[in-house]
């Protein structure tokens, strides 16, 4: 019934629990989740879970803050990309929050990743997920320098774990992109952010975890996992006047329509 678009289930807090955690899936109707890859290391155990459970699928990618660790080539992405189950690239993009003493001008290395990654999902015709924090002017230039308009040659993708402006999203949409929205909907101080459900179309909306981050009200503060995908879909639901059973359907709808290697 609901579909977890992003969830990071090798991470620690997690990895650990799985036979709980799929359990407490299964009693929330969270039929399927997209396992999400972080570092070139950590694939070989995000591929492992996607070839072992039916109902989840796994993307290649290294996340625009990682560093020390292995820089992922085109030819790199590409390979891995092409394995069974890898349905995605990413996470990728850009994150100017944490520069340490640095400037924008001297994170030149995320944008040359980012460009492999797009590069990549090009080549695989498969999606990209989009990570972007305080960096959104960069990521949709390099976006649209790379190609990514919306036409049959770009890749798509989604800006995941949405937090930007309306004129961000807008931004994205016109370039094709779906919105992903995850259980910070339902923080207490992200009215901007619920004003912003309403400008995405119905057919461009995910729903996601990013677990084991951001566990959405009633469970804030604790470690996230799919079970609570949930409560994202109430929250959108509320907030379009629509049922949850709907949200849940078109929003899986939405991920088989972004994702279509799905077997």
């Amino acid at each position: 019934m609901f579909t977890d678009s992003h969830c990071h289930l090798t991470f620690p807090d997690l990895a650990n629990d799985l036979v709980d955690i799929r359990a407490a899936m299964a009693a929330a109707q969270v039929t399927r989740a997209l396992c999400i890859c972080t570092t070139l290391e950590e694939f070989p155990s995000v591929h492992r879970l996607a070839l072992s459970y039916d109902n989840f699928w796994a993307s290649v990618g290294v996340h625009p803050d990682n560093e020390g660790v292995t820089e992922p080539s085109v030819d790199d992405l590409v390979r891995l990309g092409n394995l069974p189950r890898v349905v995605a690239v990413g996470e990728t993009g850009l994150d100017y929050y944490r520069l340490n003493g640095r400037t924008v001008a001297d994170m030149e290395w995320q944008r040359t990743r980012f460009r492999a990654h797009i590069q990549a999902a090009q080549k695989l015709k498969k999606p990209l997920v989009i990570h972007t924090r305080s960096a959104s002017q960069d990521t949709l230039a390099i976006l649209k320098e790379e190609g990514e308009d919306g036409r049959d040659s770009a890749a798509g993708g989604v800006f995941h774990c949405f937090t930007e402006t309306r004129e961000v999203a807008k931004a994205a949409l016109d370039l094709g992109f779906y919105i992903s929205f995850s259980g910070i909907l339902t923080f207490k101080t992200a009215q901007d952010l619920r004003d912003i459900v309403s400008l995405v179309p119905l057919d461009r909306i995910l729903i996601e975890t990013d677990s084991p981050y951001l566990a959405p009200v009633p469970h804030r503060g604790k470690t996230n996992n799919p079970s609570y995908v949930p409560f994202v879909a109430q929250q959108i639901a509320a907030l379009t006047q629509r049922s949850v059973e709907e949200i849940a359907r078109l929003t899986s709808d939405n991920f088989f329509t972004l994702f279509p290697v799905i077997q």
